[in-house]
Parts: C-alpha cells; structure tokens; sequence
C-alpha cells in the first residue's frame, strides 16, 4: 500500500506587520522527499506518529513536501504559490497512490485565499482524484470550513492545547485513512459551527477541560470516530473564523449530528467561562514576589511569538528589571541585533543597548540597559517537552545577559518557549530560580507544570492578547462573542 504525506502549516496572525515569505519558512522547516522522514522519524509531531504507524503496518510512505513556520502575519503569494505548487506537482508525479495524508493547520491565510487549507485540500483532490481517500491533521486553533469538510475524507485535531498529542493524531489519520482504503470505514463528518470567538484556552482546566471529557465521552459510542472542539484563531481577520465541533461517524448522517450538536450545546452553555480577566505585567510580578517559594513561571501570553506576536515586546521584561528580585530570569527576548553586539563584545565584557521594542511600539517601546555578557550559544538543542519531543530546535546564535538581578536570555530566531532547554543550553537551571518569565500563552505549560510553584499569566495590548476587544476586526462575520451584544446560536451544520 502505497500513501503520499506531506504539508504546509502556518497559523496566521492577520495583525501582524511581519508577512511569512520563502525565507522565514526556510528558518523553521522546508523539507523534500527523503528529508521528511530522516527529520520526523521517532519525534512526536504529526509526521512521527504517521510514521510509526505505517512502519507497524507495513505502509509505504511517499513523503512529498513540508513547510512549517513559526506564526506570524499573512503568508505572501509568491510563497503560497510556491509551496502549494511543490507539494501538488510531487504528489501528482506519484504513481499508483492508494491514499494521502498531510499535516496541515488549519488557520493559515496567504495574499489573496482566506483559507489555505482548504484550497491544498482541493488542489490534493483535483490531482488524485475522488476515488483516493484523503486524511489531514489539523492544530485545535482551526478556523474550520466548508470547504475543508468537503474536499477531505477525514480530518483529525489535536485535543490538547499544549498541543501534546500531535504524535497520536498523526497515528489516528493515517490508521483511519488505511480504514477507509481497506473498505472498513465509510466516513461521514459534521462540522457545527457556533457564533463565538475565545482567546487561547488550555485544556488543562475547565471550562476547555470538561469538553473535551465530554467529546471523548462521545468517541465510545458504536460508529463514532472522532469528535474534536475546534477553538478557532481568533487573531485572524476572516470572515470564517469561528469555535466548532467536528464529528466523524461511520457512515452514520443522524449519529454525526446529534454528536457535534451535543458538544457544541456545551460550549454554549459555557460561554461565558471563556472570557477572563488577567493581570498586567506589573502586576503579575508583584503576585509572583509574593508567592512563598518558587519557581514562579509568568508567561506573556500578549507577547505570544506562537500566535503571530513578534517576540520582542517589553513591557514585562521591564517589570521585572523594575522590581530587579534576585534569582529572576526572561526567556526569551528576539532581538538579533543585540544578539549581534553581544557577539561582538564577548563573553565577560558589557554592553549598552536598546533591547527589544524593534517591530513595533504596541507591545512597549526599546529597553536601554547595561548588560554582562554572560554567555554566547549557537541555540540549539533537542525540545524535551512533551510537545514535539526529540524535535531539533535553532533559534539561531543567542545571549545570556546580566542587568542586576536579572537574567535575559536574547535569541535571533522568533519563537515561544516550549521547555526550559534554552534556559539550560545558558547555563540556567530554572528550579533554582525564584522568577521565570518567557513569552507564551499555553505550550509552555507542558514542560513547566510539573516544576513551577505557581504559574500567572500576563497580559497587556499586544497581537495575541486575551482581550479581543482591542482588535479592530474588519472581515470577521459578525454578530460574533464576546464582540457583540445579544448573539442567537444561529450556525447550521455542515456535512
């Protein structure tokens, strides 16, 4: 049996100034062929958990093309076009293919299509025809749509936000695409769409928590095959963006429906529990200094380079130089030039720079400090999380900084933090540590959980903050929660 797998993943920040081109892929992930399996092979991502399972079935797996980048705003034309075109043109030279399967988003928009995935998925079909089952893997921040429904046999999600699972989602598409290949599953999915927007919420706790309960509740009944809440990426400005529940039955229309209807009456029952009030970072600090013990981990969740943020904003690294607390440290800061004059300077000397504050001013002006040079790195490591586990990781060369207390971890590649290994590849060991900021709204969460005292989550203006009222949303269908008033649960159900 012979499966094609391949992608192209992007969650779209529409706020951002930063467009996604062929370069900014090339930082992240660009991937041929041969290459696809020698990266993902025994890592847990999409990819791993495919290729394990076609190694325990007996599947020969025709890797095509990856694209993956870390979010940002709206992916170019050129880059779109040329990646679509790269992963179509090595599918359709496939011969005698008895199925595909890809790793795709789910929230991706390039210059000119809304919806990205469901244009791949099209293209896919257009080239291998009706008659070739095709699976797909999408990230639980999907902005679900008609057309995605409708061009895929299948679609799975991930169910946690750390999004911890994404090895077994990989594992259950290309397991249920062999189904469908091999006659034993007849899929029929329901998409049930709800009129309501939600800021990042992880499944670690309620009300996200107990929706999922109830959706895997669902998946024990005879012909369910999937029921996934979909949270939707709510700082992207298109009209489709929206939380939705997807049910997969086997060849059960009825059974789907009262599926998808169920666990959407949940989450709008439980509207309101999304929507919550957090600290500034000022004020998140002055909590975590009066926490007895430690770590205290406090993440930016505004600042969020994983939702399209750019990594470089100040304004909690400035409440914490300002309350200068001994056995504190921040990572990360992006900021290739500072990393640069580092570099420059050398270990054991000091320099005056503006950190931070370069992209824009909406996550707080540049930072001018006197810093030690405590350490250089090239920044690569192997992640530990859960999340992406023995997954190769660069940010590029980096920096440990002295300024008084505080240590400032400075890096040259924009990303979030996953796990403490950037802390340690600088010689910090965070459980030492009395305060541990980094910028994150939940990933984070999967490493340090099990090691943090205490965890407080920052906001403040910012491209990924929790407060949606303060972006100006031009292209979304409205009336929509919590922008507007009195909303009527109106979505109907797509097949």
């Amino acid at each position: 049996m012979r499966v094609a797998i391949g992608g192209i993943s992007h969650e779209t920040n529409t706020f951002s100034v930063v467009h996604a081109t062929e370069d900014y892929f090339k930082k992240y992930e660009w991937e041929y062929g041969q290459e696809i399996l020698d990266n993902h092979t025994g890592v847990g991502d999409y990819f791993g958990g495919m290729i394990s399972k076609a190694q325990k079935k007996g599947i020969t797996l025709l890797p095509a093309f990856s694209a993956r980048a870390n979010p940002s705003g709206i992916i170019t034309q050129e880059t779109y076009e040329l990646m679509k075109t790269e992963l179509i043109n090595r599918i359709e030279a496939m011969d005698n293919l008895d199925g595909v399967c890809l790793a795709l988003h789910g929230a991706g928009v390039a210059e000119g299509v809304d919806d990205i995935e469901g244009d791949i998925l099209q293209a896919v079909r257009q080239v291998v025809g009706e008659t070739v089952p095709v699976a797909a893997t999408l990230d639980l921040h999907a902005n679900m749509t008609e057309k995605m429904v409708k061009e895929a046999d299948v679609l799975f999600g991930v169910n946690h936000y750390p999004h911890t699972d994404c090895y077994e989602r990989g594992e259950e598409a290309l397991d249920n695409l062999l189904r469908i290949i091999n006659g034993e599953l007849k899929p029929v999915m329901c998409l049930e769409r709800l009129p309501m927007i939600i800021p990042t919420s992880t499944t670690y706790l309620s009300p996200v928590k107990d929706i999922n309960e109830l959706c895997w509740e669902q998946e024990t009944k005879e012909k369910v095959v999937d029921c996934t809440f979909f949270h939707g990426f709510c700082h992207t400005d298109i009209p489709e963006v929206k939380v939705s529940v997807l049910s997969i039955t086997n060849n059960d229309f009825t059974l789907a429906e009262e599926v998808a209807r169920r666990a959407a009456d949940q989450i709008w029952e439980r509207r309101d529990e999304f929507f919550i009030k957090l600290p500034d970072p000022h004020a998140a600090v002055k909590q975590a200094v009066a926490v007895d013990g430690g770590p205290v981990v406090i993440n930016e969740t505004s600042d969020n380079p994983g939702a399209g943020a750019p990594g470089d904003g100040t304004r909690l690294l400035d409440a914490l130089l300002k309350q200068n607390l001994p056995r504190s440290c921040f990572g990360f800061m992006y900021d290739p030039e500072v990393v640069y004059k580092a570099i420059q300077a050398g270990p054991g000397n000091s320099i005056t720079v503006k950190l931070g504050g370069k992209t824009d001013n909406l996550h707080g002006e540049s930072v001018e400090i006197t810093a030690y040079v405590k350490s250089l790195t090239d920044g690569q490591f192997l992640q530990s999380s859960q999340m992406d586990r023995g997954k190769s990781v660069n940010r590029g060369l980096s920096t440990r900084l002295k300024v008084g207390n505080v240590d400032i971890i400075v890096c040259s590649v924009r990303s979030q933090t996953f796990d403490e290994q950037i802390f340690k590849l600088h010689g910090i060991d965070v459980a030492e540590y009395k305060i541990v900021a980094l910028k994150s709204s939940n990933h984070f969460r999967a490493a340090f959980e099990p090691i943090a005292k205490k965890i407080i989550t920052a906001d403040s203006p910012g491209l990924s903050s929790f407060n949606l009222h303060s972006f100006n949303y031009k292209r979304l269908h409205r009336p929509v929660l919590p922008l507007d008033g009195a909303v009527q649960r109106s979505e109907k159900a797509v097949y």
